[in-house]
C-alpha cells in the first residue's frame, strides 16, 4: 500500500437533521496538493437534483489534510464545505471534521480507501441492434 492518497475513497459524514450521508470521492495527490471529485446524494426534500457533484482542492502535510469541497453548480443550500482531517498510518483512512463557512454547522467525516480496483472491459463482439 502506498502512502499517496491518490485513489477512490468511500466516505460518510454526519449532518445535523439528516444523519449519515455517504459519498464517493476520487482523490489525486501531487506533491502534497490534493484535487479530485465527489458525488453524493441530495438530502433535502426540495432539491431538484438527486446527486450532487463537487470538486476538491486542498493540501496534505504529513498526516494532516485540509481541503475545500466546492459544489457544481452551487446552490440548493450547498456551495463550499471545509474539511480538516488526519490520515492513518496505512493511508487507508482519513477522519476529521467538516464545517460550513460563516455558520456554526459542522460535523465529523470518515473516508476509507476503496479496495476495489478499476478494470477496463474490452469485448470483441460487435454491438447488437436493440430489439424493437
Amino acid at each position: 500500500m502506498t502512502n499517496d492518497l491518490t485513489g477512490v475513497w468511500d466516505g460518510s459524514y454526519i449532518q445535523p437533521s439528516f444523519g449519515m450521508v455517504t459519498f464517493l470521492t476520487t482523490l489525486i495527490e501531487t506533491g502534497g496538493a490534493l484535487g479530485g471529485s465527489v458525488t453524493e446524494p441530495c438530502m433535502t426534500a426540495s432539491c431538484p437534483v438527486s446527486t450532487h457533484h463537487a470538486s476538491i482542492s486542498g493540501q496534505r502535510s504529513g498526516s494532516t489534510v485540509s481541503f475545500v469541497k466546492t459544489y457544481d453548480p452551487p446552490g440548493y443550500g450547498y456551495d463550499k464545505v471545509f474539511y480538516e482531517g488526519v490520515v492513518n498510518a496505512d493511508a487507508t483512512e482519513i477522519s476529521g471534521r467538516w464545517r460550513l463557512p460563516g455558520a456554526a454547522l459542522s460535523g465529523s467525516f470518515l473516508m476509507v480507501r476503496s479496495t476495489k480496483t478499476a478494470e477496463a472491459s474490452v469485448t470483441s463482439e460487435p454491438a447488437k441492434e436493440p430489439v424493437r
